[in-house]
């Protein structure tokens, strides 16, 4: 399995994201090659997918919502998520274990 790819400056870290929108559940799975893999019920209309990444990812991560933004990718599937508050290694943990 490759690396995840996340980068950390400072209380930021940047973590690529691969999305499945329309899942029967939203959960974090694992990798999708160097990306944190994500499936998500919400469908990819008018940002809801983007909104349930947020705040999945805050959940799991123990941050605000505000915390997490989606800084590149807003209607692909690979995203680019800018994450405050948290470290890399909490990130890639996640990406290890899975987290709902």
């Amino acid at each position: 399995m490759d690396r995840l790819r996340v980068d950390e400056k400072g209380t930021v870290v940047r973590v690529a994201v691969h999305v499945q929108p329309r899942a029967s559940r939203s959960e974090i799975i694992g990798q999708h090659g160097t990306a944190l893999k994500v499936r998500l019920q919400a469908p990819p209309v008018d940002g809801a997918a983007n909104e349930a990444l947020v705040r999945l990812l805050a959940k799991a991560l123990n941050v605000p919502e505000r915390s997490v933004r989606v800084v590149a990718g807003t209607t692909s599937r690979s995203k680019m998520v800018e994450v405050d508050g948290t470290t890399a290694d909490a990130v890639r943990a996640l990406a290890s274990r899975g987290e709902t």
